[in-house]
């Protein structure tokens, strides 16, 4: 079968690499790729917004299943284009992409399906919205409403900071359309978790729980990105508290989707802070996050082409689902300045050493081809990944692997998998 992969970043690597191994792919596009993807895949020059351009390629082609790896072309109803005309494409309907769409629309869900959640208000209006945050005070979460690569969630120690937040929402216009409406949230205290799970809309299949990290500096400290690192399993949530996101969380909200005629297929990812006594749903995401898909491509030992077509098909009940024991963990390096401005078209070096290596992969985020060198396009730049018997040897693995890999302005969390590791002592 022909395979297109929609995007350009680490997650769409980690799916076009995945998607490679399984003996139904004949031949695999990706739109419009990176320098990294071209290894596994014909990456075609059509931008993700693209969505006539998308379709007419995918009927050129002959395409038998679609694969959307980012938010913004599901919530703008790639699925639904493409479904007119009869074509295979894996996520969910613009209807229920509205789950990620809309955080404003998310909370509802949750408040009125009684899906754990903290308390929250919705403003349009910055008198309003600091008026209310002078009266119940900080700490708070100001969120804008729509899509913003993951950074418009902005956590506020003190009310100055929540003003200001509003004020880069509502006023400044910061996040354009995304930031017509915002929420403010109550700042809760625990660990972040993703849970993700396959789905049909009536079977699901659970993945392993991932832990991302958000904030760009050791420690959480610094502002949010769109993730500088990710590892499954994640400890923190014990096999009690797995079966319980999936009962009272996951199952629930495909439930609630259909109760809402907005039935959900395609992968569902929730993100969860989890305290000593509960979990309760931060956001959703409808995709497979980047960068929990690197490590989750890795410890999937099944073929993921027959579960991806199950999930579209609506058999997903029988094919089963198998990961390898251990544990795999992705750092990712990016570019000097992050997640401010910074330079591109830097120079990489140590790729070379580094495909030497065993159960070590660099999934490709931010790069392009310059001549025969691989050189930097993006923010964030590889996803340095591995695999092993432990979290404590896939972190010393994968960090053993960065330390070959050099170009100007490089930076990194170096403390990836430190939360699991220290639990696990």
């Amino acid at each position: 079968m022909k395979v297109l992969i929609v995007g350009s970043g680490g997650r769409e690597h980690a799916l076009a690499w995945k998607i490679a191994q399984s003996p139904l792919a004949d031949k695999i596009f990706c739109a419009p790729g990176n320098a990294g993807i071209r290894r596994h895949a014909e990456c075609a020059d059509i931008e993700d917004s693209d969505l006539r351009g998308l379709r007419k390629f995918a009927l050129d082609n002959k395409i038998d299943l679609t694969v959307v790896g980012p938010e913004a072309p599901l919530c703008a109803g790639i699925v639904d284009f493409f479904k007119a005309r009869g074509l295979k494409i894996f996520g969910p309907s613009q209807a229920a992409a509205r789950l990620e769409g809309s955080k404003i629309f998310a909370k509802n869900l949750m408040r009125q399906h009684n899906i754990p959640t903290a308390d929250f208000r919705t403003f349009d209006s910055a008198d309003r919205a600091k008026a209310y945050i002078d009266m119940v005070g900080a700490p708070l979460v100001v969120k804008a409403d729509g899509l913003a690569a993951g950074k418009a969630a902005l956590v506020c120690h003190d009310t100055q900071q929540a003003h200001e937040a509003v004020n880069r929402i509502l006023i400044e216009g910061e996040f354009g359309e995304a930031g017509n409406r915002l929420l403010i949230e109550q700042c809760l205290s625990g660990e972040e978790v993703s849970m993700l799970a396959l789905t049909d809309g009536r079977c699901i299949a659970m993945m392993p729980p991932c832990q991302d990290h958000k904030p760009v500096f050791d420690g959480d400290r610094g502002p949010n990105t769109g993730g500088m690192g990710a590892y499954c399993p994640a400890p923190v949530l014990t096999s009690e508290w797995e079966k319980m996101v999936e009962r009272e969380i996951i199952i629930q909200t495909i439930h609630a989707m259909n109760r809402e005629e907005r039935p959900y297929r395609g992968v569902l990812y929730a993100g969860l802070m989890v305290g000593e006594d509960e979990a309760d749903v931060l956001e959703y995401n409808c995709r497979f996050g980047d960068p929990e898909m690197q490590p989750l491509a890795m410890q999937l030992k099944s073929d993921i082409v027959p579960l991806l077509s199950a999930a579209v098909e609506g058999n997903l009940a029988d094919v089963e689902i198998e990961w390898h024991d251990g544990a795999s963990l992705c750092v990712i390096m990016a570019s000097g300045g992050y997640p401010g401005k910074y330079e591109k078209e830097m120079p990489i070096s140590g790729l070379e050493e580094v495909e030497k290596m065993e159960d070590v992969l660099v999934f490709h985020s931010g790069t392009r081809m310059e001549g025969d060198s691989y050189i930097t396009d993006g923010g964030r730049v590889l996803g340095v990944t591995a695999r092993a018997g432990s979290m404590e040897e896939a972190k010393k693995l994968a960090y053993r692997a960065v330390e070959k890999i050099h170009f100007p302005g490089a930076h990194y969390r170096t403390d990836i998998g430190s939360k699991a590791t220290f639990r696990q002592r």
